[in-house]
């Protein structure tokens, strides 16, 4: 069986780039095609990788620009030759899904969200501060880029959600039913330290993340928090910070782990799809103190791993942190709940699924699914 695996981009790295991990883990001999790859920013296990770039990865300043180059991402996935290809899995949250696969061949996506830019483009006008002709003509322009969307849903024979917050939008956008398959967790072994005094909170430094709620709600309440990661954001953040906020910048995966171990809770504050660093910190042990919306409600249990704040506020948030500071956790049951969303858990719901759609389809080849001896951990 001959497999390809799609991704939007590889230019940043986060939950997406995880479950591309585990794909690839499934079918690690299988090509990755995506629009750009900045083999810089990325792990270096990717070098490894047979990794294959669109035209856009010769365009003069993609590093800077991608994002002004939208309009061509379209005829960057399309123009992938994929004929040689039973299968293929797309790892999409705005383009990989409009690959053009072979008559015959089955492609089953991976989606992490319907292109949020173009579907919730009045939250991203503002969130992005995009104004003056740009913010004028950019409504015309993700009109397009939603018609190419929709024409696209016709190329995908089976989706995957990776929450119900998701699947809710591919049944509004697309008209079609996804399964719901929670992107993979790392579980390291359960450290059982005792916690510190600080709170953590980070990931990429941007804009929907609402970290500013984190820095606002914490420099009023005068207690430790730390943040880690980078991202245009930052400059802004550390503008608004208190001396009680240390940020770490980019950090390493022991680092993380850490970190992650010792503090006395992580924060929260965006409306993420799904969100993989509150399962992160809950594997550690360590609750988390999220914002009611999104994927947190599908991971955190209100009173056992965590406790929710219900305004999109800096005072909600604070009063909430204050209120937990009374709320008894256990650490063995925070973890035991994280287990939930392991590694090992996703690789058999991912093959499961995929060996039931093949088994649902007429194809010209084996209907059962091995992954390679080297590709599960």
């Amino acid at each position: 069986m001959r497999v390809a695996i799609i991704h939007d981009y590889l230019n940043q790295y986060g939950g997406a780039e995880r479950v591309l991990e585990a794909l690839h883990a499934l079918y690690p001999t299988a090509p990755v095609y995506t629009s750009i790859y900045d083999p810089e920013v990325m792990p270096q296990a990717y070098r490894s990788w047979d990794i294959r770039t669109s035209f856009m990865q010769h365009l003069p300043g993609w590093k800077k620009h991608f994002r002004r180059y939208f309009l061509l991402y379209p005829t960057a996935f399309e123009s992938f030759d994929l004929s040689g290809y039973d299968l293929i899995l797309s790892s999409s949250s705005a383009y990989a899904k409009g690959v053009i696969p072979r008559p015959g061949a089955l492609h089953i996506c991976y989606c992490h969200t319907p292109m949020r830019f173009a579907w919730r483009m009045h939250d991203y006008v503002e969130r992005e501060a995009i104004n003056g002709m740009q913010g004028s003509i950019l409504p015309f322009l993700l009109t397009y880029v939603r018609l190419w969307d929709v024409t696209t849903v016709a190329r995908v024979d089976a989706f995957v959600a990776n929450s119900q917050e998701v699947a809710g939008r591919i049944k509004r956008y697309y008209g079609r039913p996804a399964t719901i398959i929670p992107p993979p967790v790392e579980l390291p072994p359960f450290p059982r330290c005792p916690a510190e005094e600080f709170y953590l909170a980070g990931g990429r430094l941007i804009p929907y993340k609402r970290l500013s709620l984190a820095v606002e709600a914490f420099s009023k309440l005068g207690l430790p928090l730390k943040i880690f990661g980078d991202g245009r954001d930052r400059a802004a953040l550390q503008a608004l910070a208190g001396p009680n906020i240390e940020f770490l910048g980019w950090v390493d995966e022991q680092q993380r782990r850490e970190l992650f171990a010792s503090c006395r809770a992580f924060i929260f504050p965006g409306a993420e799809d799904f969100g993989i660093t509150p399962l992160e910190a809950m594997a550690a042990g360590r609750p988390v103190i999220a914002y009611a919306a999104g994927g947190a409600l599908e991971t955190v249990i209100e009173g056992i791993t965590g406790r929710f704040f219900y305004q999109h506020s800096a005072a909600a948030l604070a009063a909430a942190v204050a209120a937990s500071r009374c709320d008894p956790y256990d650490a063995t049951v925070i973890r035991q709940h994280a287990e939930g969303f392991g590694y090992p858990v996703f690789i058999e719901r991912m093959r499961s699924f995929i060996d039931s759609v093949i088994h649902q389809h007429t194809l010209p080849f084996s209907c059962t699914i091995t992954p390679e001896s080297n590709g599960f951990r």
